[in-house]
């Protein structure tokens, strides 16, 4: 495809190309609807210019730096969330907004502590994905100390001191893993849940949810001891051959956070799709492959873009107006994902 023109553009914004010209290059003013006009349909057409244009347009807003801190760069999963993030913050309208993302070496205390420091000498906001440990508490406050908010996300960490978690109800996706292997299994049989770390707070949660579900409303089923994946393919795929092997009675598998793909290509190796409900976290295009060929029974997702401009308000808020009187929760509500909606 050929490479959109100033004039591609400015049929595409609705003005003159003179006036794109003028936004382009502030030869003089134009009103401000007018040249946000020509930002949206430069982005919309993918315009080589709009960086550029973006800065004219926004040149008199105030500038804020932000910071992100993820996990596992490789998954597919945090790729998108980190896309998801650079677009929420390209569409923010009232302020330009400089974005750095970042992961750290290793989920340890210290590799955490390592990069929250960096980020936070640097930003005035930072959000952070990582698991709760003390240590990470007291980074967090260092940072609070000197003014800069931060924000858990996904998976809730220093609770009391951060402004706010931004996430999914954790508790409620266990109870609706739960639900429906409950409602989908052939019969009652054993169930079994992974989680990454119980040191992540969101995993903790989901497990939480899962077993009370059973204990309340499904006590026929018998939920085995949960096993811990380390978010990893490999560890999630022999141990699921393991759970397989084990208890030929299993009718459902929950996987509470990363590593499914593990258990998604144990699943096929075996042959057991449509004999086991397996539930998974995230729709990636490993778990909509299984979605598709009938070996996943559900996705229980994460609404990154919804997700991501809820967090870019609130930490440009806690920016301009200082953090909140008690630090919050906001609860997105998670997306459910079957054969039948991929």
């Amino acid at each position: 495809m050929r490479r959109p023109t100033i004039s591609d553009l400015a049929r595409a914004s609705g003005v003159s190309v003179a006036t794109v010209d003028r936004v382009l290059n502030a030869r003089h003013r134009v009103r401000e609807e007018t040249a946000r006009r020509v930002y949206d349909a430069a982005q919309a057409i993918g315009y080589h210019a709009v960086g550029l244009i973006r800065q004219r347009v926004f040149e008199d807003l105030p500038q804020y730096r932000l910071a992100f801190l993820l996990q596992k760069p490789t998954q597919s999963f945090y790729q998108t969330f980190a896309r998801e993030i650079e677009a929420a913050a390209r569409a923010v309208t009232t302020a330009r907004l400089q974005i750095q993302i970042e992961y750290p070496s290793a989920t340890t205390p210290a590799a955490i502590n390592e990069k929250i420091k960096a980020l936070g000498a640097r930003n005035q906001a930072v959000a952070v994905v990582g698991p709760d440990y003390p240590a990470v508490t007291t980074a967090v406050e260092e940072l609070k100390e000197r003014g800069i908010p931060v924000f858990s996300l996904l998976s809730d960490l220093a609770t009391g001191v951060r402004d706010a978690y931004v996430g999914v109800n954790n508790r409620k996706a266990g109870r609706t893993a739960a639900w429906t292997i409950a409602r989908t299994a052939k019969k009652p049989g054993k169930v079994a849940c992974f989680v990454g770390s119980h040191r992540f707070h969101g995993h903790e949660l989901r497990e939480i949810g899962f077993r009370s579900y059973f204990r309340e409303n499904a006590p026929e089923f018998d939920v085995v001891d949960t096993l811990i994946n380390l978010e990893t393919a490999e560890i999630t795929h022999e141990a699921t051959l393991t759970l397989l092997q084990k208890h030929s009675d299993l009718v459902g598998l929950y996987v509470c956070g990363g590593g499914m793909e593990g258990a998604i290509s144990a699943f096929r190796e075996e042959g057991v799709a449509g004999r086991i409900v397996l539930v998974v976290n995230e729709l990636t295009p490993e778990s909509k492959a299984g979605l598709a060929d009938d070996i996943v029974t559900m996705v229980v997702a994460t609404p990154l873009p919804a997700l991501c401009k809820e967090l870019l308000s609130l930490m440009v808020g806690a920016i301009e107006h200082g953090e909140a009187a008690v630090p919050g929760q906001s609860f997105l509500p998670f997306d459910i994902y079957i054969s039948e909606n991929i």
